[in-house]
Parts: C-alpha cells; sequence; structure tokens
C-alpha cells in the first residue's frame, strides 16, 4: 500500500484521523527552514553562513507578509448576532475577506460596511458642559478624560435604527436638492442584507438592529503565526518563501553585492506573484462558463 505524507492510506482516511485531512497540501516551517539551509547554505553556495534563528526569523516573516495578500484565507468565524449586536474581533485578526449574513437556505449575503457612522470616545459632561477627568494613577491628580458609561449616543443611535436600508431617504430621481440629482441606485448601497462597522479601538464589529438574531459569518485574514500548527505553507508558495528568506538574509548583510540583493528582490517578487496566480484556483472550464454570461445580450 502507498504511502501518503508518511502515513498509509488506510490511516489517512480513518475517520479518526479527520483533524489532518488535506494537510498534504501544506509544509511546515521547520520543512521550510531545513530546506533552505540545505539548499542556499553552505560552502561554495549563496549563502557560506548563517545562524538556524536567522533563517527562522525570516521564514516567519515571509509566513507573515504572504498571508496578507497570497495565501488563502482559510479562517472564518461565525456566530448568532446578540442583543448587544457586537462580535469580538478574533485573537488573530488582521483584517477582514468579507462579512456575510446567512439566509434560510445557507447562502451568505455579504454585508457592507458604512463609514457613515461610527463609536467616538463619548465624553461625561457636567451640566455646564465642563469635562469630567479621572485620577488613573492615584496620585490625586485627574489627568485622564472620563468615558460615559453608557457608550456614545452616536452608537445607541444606530443600535436602534430598524430600517435594513439605513441611507434610505424621500427624494426621487425628478427633485433636485442641494445634494444634487442621482439617476438610479448608488451600487454602494444597493442591497438589504445589512450594515456594520469595526471599531477598531475597542475590538468589536457592529452590527444594526436589523440583524438582531441573524447568523454571521466573518472571514479574515491572520498573520498565519498565531499557533504551531498554523506555521504551515502550501506547496504552491514554497519556492516564494525561499526567495523571501534569501532576500531577508542578504539585504541584512554586510559586504554583499549590491547586484545579489538586487537579484533576489526581483525573484522575490516573481515568485510571489506566481504563487498568488496558482492560489487564486482559476479553472479555464469555470472561467468560460463567466465569459458565456457575459456575451449573452441585455434588453
Amino acid at each position: 500500500m502507498g504511502l501518503l505524507n508518511g502515513t498509509t492510506q488506510a490511516t489517512y482516511y480513518n475517520s479518526n484521523n479527520s483533524g489532518n485531512y488535506g494537510n498534504y497540501q501544506f509544509i511546515s516551517l521547520d520543512h521550510i527552514i531545513n530546506g533552505f539551509i540545505v539548499s542556499y547554505v553552505g560552502e561554495g553556495k549563496i549563502i557560506p553562513k548563517v545562524n538556524r534563528t536567522d533563517v527562522q526569523f525570516h521564514a516567519m516573516r515571509a509566513i507573515q507578509e504572504l498571508s496578507y495578500d497570497v495565501f488563502r484565507s482559510i479562517k472564518a468565524h461565525e456566530i448568532e448576532v446578540p442583543n448587544t449586536l457586537k462580535m469580538i474581533l478574533p485573537q488573530d485578526y488582521v483584517n477582514y475577506v468579507k462579512l456575510a449574513r446567512v439566509d434560510s437556505k445557507g447562502i451568505e449575503r455579504v454585508l457592507y460596511p458604512t463609514g457613515k457612522t461610527s463609536n467616538p470616545f463619548a465624553i461625561t459632561q457636567d451640566t455646564d458642559g465642563v469635562y469630567q477627568f479621572t485620577d488613573t494613577d492615584s496620585d490625586g491628580v485627574a489627568d485622564t478624560l472620563t468615558e460615559q458609561s453608557t457608550g456614545s449616543d452616536t452608537w445607541a443611535k444606530f443600535k436602534d435604527q430598524v430600517d435594513t436600508d439605513v441611507y434610505a431617504d424621500d427624494t426621487t430621481d425628478i427633485e433636485i436638492d442641494n445634494r444634487g440629482r442621482r439617476y438610479g441606485l448608488d451600487p454602494q448601497h444597493a442591497q438589504s442584507n445589512g450594515t456594520f462597522y469595526i471599531d477598531h479601538l475597542r475590538g468589536y464589529i457592529h452590527f444594526g438592529s436589523s440583524l438582531a438574531g441573524d447568523t454571521v459569518i466573518l472571514k479574515y485574514v491572520s498573520d498565519g503565526l498565531g499557533t504551531d500548527d498554523e506555521m504551515v505553507v502550501h506547496k504552491f508558495c514554497e519556492e516564494a518563501c525561499y526567495k523571501w528568506i534569501a532576500h531577508g538574509i542578504l539585504s541584512t548583510k554586510s559586504n554583499i553585492p549590491e547586484y545579489l540583493v538586487a537579484r533576489f528582490k526581483k525573484e522575490r517578487f516573481a515568485e510571489s506573484r506566481k504563487a498568488k496566480i496558482r492560489l487564486s484556483n482559476i479553472k479555464i472550464e469555470e472561467f468560460t462558463q463567466v465569459l458565456k454570461g457575459m456575451s449573452k445580450i441585455i434588453k
């Protein structure tokens, strides 16, 4: 019986091994480090001598940078929106890819961010409008502005609105006012799935009240360095990692010819671009179907 990643096929397909399904497409950080040292480091090679810790540092930096715009985003959280209309940002959150509401058929309905509201720091004031301060270091001197215990009025009003389209107004295409005239829908607001905004300071995603009780999915980008199990590289990106490490080491060493650093900078860019194209998963048959749909006549 053939081997699959060091494990027999019978063991791999066993239901007790479900946590390892699909792991053959990835290689570990240790494999990347060992492979780089074997291929690039030694007498008569590009890098005569380097510490393993240096290779590890640049390998982790490669995973981190490639995670942002080359690797596939495979992390997703699903929650039911509570009455507070807030979702905690994941521990390893860097940026979001997509937020979606799940309808009754299990179809993801994309949510779009609103740029028309926020959750500002609500300063506590007395009846005369004077700002209130808090003594944070117990030295008897009030040195920090006090925030209202109830939060900002802006967030409270946004939370209480019930319209799914918070941008709706009563004007028509015929009417003219100080906002000017618009013909047709504004594409960025042409949806009724609900809205959200992210409070980066406090680490929350805030949803409109129309999403209360709905199931939402957050797909997000991580830096790929959360745990040892997460520090893996897709095999399509293996060569790109090697070029990232080589360029990182050569660019920080002294007495390295500039043309050599420039060469690996170009190779790093080329391999990253190739890896991104490979991971975009473009299939000719699927792409052809899309083009066929674009050729239809719109009446």
